[in-house]
């Protein structure tokens, strides 16, 4: 059974690994142009870690297969969406840059039901060719919002799921 738990400073080589191997997977899948230029940075997942968001996904004997970040609260590339709505506006979970080994199937199940055990009402969003993740998002039940853009400006499909409906 794999478990989730906060992402520790010691983690940051494999949980940079992972991030490599999950751009190439992208780039593999017709998905070149996420994450590009090292996005996200070892800096950047270090600020994460020490501010509580970074989890990462372990299996019985504790290797990382997987990471993602977690955060309760408004987002503010959220604020706006086009083309469509957010299912409600009570307050939310947000997740973002999820990304797995490759060495064990089930990685996504289990980062997003330990999301929904922390929080019912749940926002991510994801590129358009990242076919991958709209699979995923779509086979768990999140709905298909609309579309935000994030901070560098580029478009980003929008999903939802309140764990009640």
């Amino acid at each position: 059974m794999m478990e989730i738990r906060p992402t520790e400073l010691k983690d940051l080589p494999l949980v940079m690994e992972i991030y490599d191997y999950a751009r190439a997977f992208m780039r593999a899948n017709g998905n070149a142009t996420q994450w590009i230029d090292g996005y996200p940075s070892e800096s950047f997942i270090r600020q994460e870690i020490e501010d509580g968001h970074s989890y990462v996904c372990t299996d019985e004997q504790g290797e990382i297969l997987g990471t993602f970040c977690f955060i309760l609260g408004e987002d503010p590339t959220y604020l706006n969406i086009y083309e469509g709505a957010w299912l409600n506006d009570e307050p939310y979970g947000v997740i973002h840059r999820m990304a797995a080994s490759g060495k064990r199937k089930g990685v996504s199940e289990a980062c997003l039901n330990w999301c929904f055990e922390h929080f019912e009402n749940i926002r991510v969003d994801t590129h358009r060719d990242n076919k991958v993740m709209q699979h995923i998002l779509t086979k768990y039940g999140f709905q298909r919002c609309g579309i935000i853009y994030v901070k560098n400006g580029t478009e980003r499909i929008a999903y939802q799921r309140i764990l009640a409906l």
